[in-house]
């Protein structure tokens, strides 16, 4: 089951397509992959995982509302897991641990444009993807929906939207980004924390969330 809205971004019409359980099997992305989640919650311990939104930065978003008495959604789990295509998040280390968890995936290769963000955009504490896609891109991002039921049965046509402007953005913020790594040098360093953020993520949903095991004390 499938349900579509259009939304108008920059002056370009987005179709946005919400599915139930799973991806079609005839849905296909060309390239990289802008991915991101909705929970019932911050807390890898207590909230479930409830939507996945992918795009591959063309005409469409794709949102699976996930069927959380199973997580049975093998062609969505094929993207995530697939090693020839690159999954773009803002702040990764979140929506890797939850997959790992609820869909039992491990999601690679990834890029990470809050990573990103903390390594060039050193004068600015604030990383957050509304403050970086507004600096970086000049686009206002709405966070209104940000904290609603994402566990209900029928989302809202807000929340719909507001679910597909979280990947509609990311491929412009990764290209800005990589220019900025580039002109500072940090490219090499950006990609091994992207390639350790599986790992982060095991460490989180092991109990060591909080814990830098890094430091000496």
């Amino acid at each position: 089951m499938t349900r579509k809205l259009s939304l108008t971004v920059d002056g370009k019409n987005i179709a946005v397509h919400l599915h139930k359980g799973d991806l079609p099997a005839g849905v296909s992305f060309n390239g990289p992959v802008a991915v991101d989640s909705e929970t019932m919650g911050l807390s890898l311990v207590r909230d479930p995982l409830c939507l996945v939104q992918i795009s591959d930065g063309g005409g469409e978003a794709h949102l699976v509302q996930l069927d959380r008495a199973s997580y049975d959604a093998p062609n969505l789990k094929r993207v995530l897991t697939d090693a020839n295509r690159l999954k773009i998040f803002h702040f990764a280390r979140f929506d890797v641990a939850m997959f790992m968890r609820d869909l039992s995936v491990i999601t690679t290769p990834i890029y990470c444009t809050k990573i990103a963000s903390k390594l060039v955009r050193t004068y600015t504490d604030r990383h957050g993807l509304k403050d970086l896609t507004k600096e970086v891109l000049g686009r206002d991002v709405s966070k209104e929906q940000q904290s609603s039921d994402w566990g209900q049965a029928e989302l809202s046509d807000q929340q719909i939207a507001y679910a597909a402007s979280d990947v509609l953005h990311l491929h412009a913020l990764k290209a800005k980004l990589d220019e900025m790594l580039a002109r500072e040098g940090r490219v090499e360093v950006a990609q091994s924390c992207f390639d350790f953020l599986p790992t982060r993520a095991a460490l989180d949903l092991a109990g060591w969330e909080d814990t830098d095991i890094f430091a000496h004390a």
